[in-house]
């Protein structure tokens, strides 16, 4: 079966829906300036030497907590404490976020679904590799974020859970080099009819643990009462299949790719945005959408490198090829400023910090996303984006090489807080999708 044939049967009922929304986020990056935006105060290099400072005060604490892994509960309780304490820290002062901001990302509301999360995966699948953890933890933020965005309670639901798995499996599987494109479009046919409710017997171990998933969100909400939540997950799967399409073809227009890009990202925050709510105003559906649309974005330009390594079409990859990404990045960053205008207000009181931080971390993903790729950029145009980072490009560049290097220690100290009991804490990894980065 051809590719584009298969991905025509995956689509559901509803799709003109998202259409219509696909629609207005295209028309909506057409109207977005190729300027730099007006970002207002920035910051001076003896602020970013002092946010720098601060980092580095952090980073310290972690290695400090690496040089020993907690094994007892009462170890595990002392370094949490001073991990969080040295994050409490850093986030005032480098990150500028306020006292509400950093309850909602250290108590128990954010921290605490990481922790959850981290546990039910190793719960679902003890051989789940952490990275695989971490690409759900990021899904299952978003889709928490939204529950307390549309005024509900956040809760870590059998659902989200799920949902939040089922594309560190998939994607696994389709980006696996040793499967065939055969075996890919397979897999991608029945999954998409096991997603619309057919009995499909799963044709090996990893499609029974994918069909495990989609049956606990068939746990959580009946098709015939929910059918919309059922029609988000077959789009969300005809966008991945579509765009695992445009991988192979190299040449696509810019307006496949944006299509493309556009369909993938809106589709899978909107299907967080039915498990988080079961319900939309189409207020909210909008900006799910949008939402979506931007993280995918920011999600593209910080994988420039590997994307190009790879041969993966994005927008930023097709214009890399041709161009500096000076004027690319300037209509992100409007658009991103588009969309968080039309973030829905919530009468919760947890709101407004919420808001800061989905507004804030916006536009630090893009700037740093940008600071990170320098060499495809022009000095003038990178200098000017520098300016609103609370911290300097190369000393990022710098931090990221040394964490790097300290990745297989950091994995050690997570899994030994993963090894405690259910009451206690886990390494306080952050989301994020919301955290300024």
């Amino acid at each position: 079966m051809a590719w584009a044939a298969a991905s025509a049967l995956l689509r559901p009922a509803g799709i003109t829906d998202v259409n219509r929304l696909l629609d207005d986020a295209l028309a909506l990056w057409a109207a977005c300036p190729d300027t730099l935006p007006d970002f207002g105060p920035s910051f001076q290099p003896v602020e970013q030497s002092a946010a720098e400072a601060q980092l580095d005060r952090f980073l310290g604490c972690l290695q400090a907590e690496l040089e020993a892994l907690p094994r007892s509960a009462a170890a595990r309780r002392a370094s949490h404490t001073r991990i969080s304490a040295a994050f409490d820290e850093f986030g005032r002062g480098a990150l500028h976020l306020d006292e509400d901001q950093m309850q909602l990302l250290l108590s128990d509301g954010f921290a605490g679904i990481g922790a959850r999360m981290a546990r039910r995966a190793r719960e679902f699948d003890a051989a789940v590799p952490l990275a695989d953890v971490q690409q759900a933890s990021r899904n299952a933020w978003t889709a928490c974020g939204l529950q307390l965005l549309f005024g509900r309670k956040i809760a870590l639901t059998p659902s989200i859970f799920a949902y939040s798995m089922l594309y560190p499996y998939t994607d696994n599987y389709l980006d696996d080099p040793a499967a065939s494109p055969q075996d890919k479009l397979g897999f991608s046919h029945r999954f998409g009819s096991r997603l619309a409710g057919r009995p499909v017997p799963a044709a090996n171990s990893r499609e029974e643990t994918i069909w495990r998933l989609a049956g606990l969100i068939e746990g959580e909400y009946a098709r015939t009462t929910h059918p919309r939540i059922f029609e988000s997950l077959l789009d969300i799967h005809a966008a991945q299949h579509d765009s695992l399409r445009l991988r192979r073809n190299s040449e696509a227009s810019y307006d496949e790719v944006l299509g493309t890009s556009f369909h993938k990202g809106g589709a899978s925050v909107l299907a967080d945005a039915w498990l988080a709510a079961s319900d939309l105003s189409p207020e909210q559906a909008r900006f799910a959408f949008l939402w979506g649309v931007l993280l995918q974005l920011g999600d593209d330009l910080q994988d420039l490198t590997e994307d190009l390594d790879a041969g993966v079409l994005t927008l930023f990859t097709q214009a890399a090829a041709r161009i500096p990404l000076d004027r690319l990045t300037c209509r992100t960053l409007h658009f991103a400023g588009a969309v968080m205008a039309l973030m829905p207000q919530s009468p919760t009181p947890t709101s407004p910090a919420l808001r800061g931080l989905i507004h804030k971390s916006s536009f630090s993903l893009i700037i740093r996303a940008a600071g990170a790729a320098g060499g495809r950029y022009s000095p003038a145009y990178l200098a000017g984006l520098e300016r609103h980072s609370p911290f300097r490009f190369a000393a990022l560049a710098g931090r990221k090489r040394s964490l790097g290097r300290r990745s297989a220690r950091l994995s050690g100290l997570f899994e030994a807080f993963l090894e405690g009991s259910e009451d206690e804490p886990v390494f306080p990894w952050l989301p994020s999708s919301l955290m300024p980065r």
